[in-house]
């Protein structure tokens, strides 16, 4: 029933939006009363907090698959696999992903996203610390979130605003990604990248 009912919230979630959902729509297009909706879930905001939940468990899962996939690749092709994973996982739902992404801070889900955010970190971390011999950025931390961040908000972008822009070149999109991470990660001459010290401004005046 449980599963039923989520099922339900988003679908209506998706025809409707969040602020015409309501638990009676809900309850209508599982199938069931409202009285047995409220066995479950006491009102519409803890639906969609366990749905947002469940979306959660869903992407660390599809990101441990892809992470177990991609174990024996060579590190450009597993990170293109793992672009390629994140794009997949946007296009399960994107209608769901941009309500997600447009209410959750306003119901106060953000506690569960900075726990899958905080997941994802750990997961894809170990990851590079397995291929560190590949890697020459030397604060695998920084690297980690940096990756982490470029690849969901370059996915979100191109998935959930400008889905236009792939439309029949996603694999276009996945190696420009795919570049961009392996670039940073594995400079071309293999140096590690540094940050040039800032220029010092001539004195003028009375500065």
């Amino acid at each position: 029933m449980v599963e039923t009912l989520l099922d339900a919230t988003a679908r209506v979630l998706t025809r409707e939006g969040y602020d015409r959902a309501s638990t009676n729509r809900i309850a209508a297009t599982a199938g069931v009363s409202v009285g047995s909706l409220y066995q479950y879930f006491p009102n519409k905001e803890a639906l969609v907090a366990a749905l947002v939940a469940r979306h959660n468990r869903q992407m660390l899962e599809l990101l441990r698959d892809a992470l177990k996939e991609v174990a024996s690749f060579d590190l450009a092709t597993a990170i293109g696999e793992l672009v390629r994973a994140a794009v997949d996982a946007h296009l399960v739902d994107s209608a769901l992903h941009r309500i997600f992404a447009e209410q959750v801070p306003r119901l106060g889900q953000l506690a569960k996203i900075d726990a899958l955010q905080q997941e994802t970190f750990l997961m894809v971390r170990a990851y590079l610390e397995e291929r560190r011999a590949e890697i020459s950025v030397p604060d695998l931390d920084s690297a980690t979130a940096i990756c982490v961040t470029a690849v969901e908000a370059l996915t979100h972008e191109f998935v959930i605003n400008r889905p236009e822009a792939l439309d029949g070149d996603r694999d276009r999109f996945i190696g420009e990604v795919t570049r961009l991470i392996v670039g940073y990660l594995r400079p071309a001459d293999g140096a590690t990248p540094r940050v040039a010290a800032p220029r010092r401004r001539a004195r003028t005046g009375g500065l």
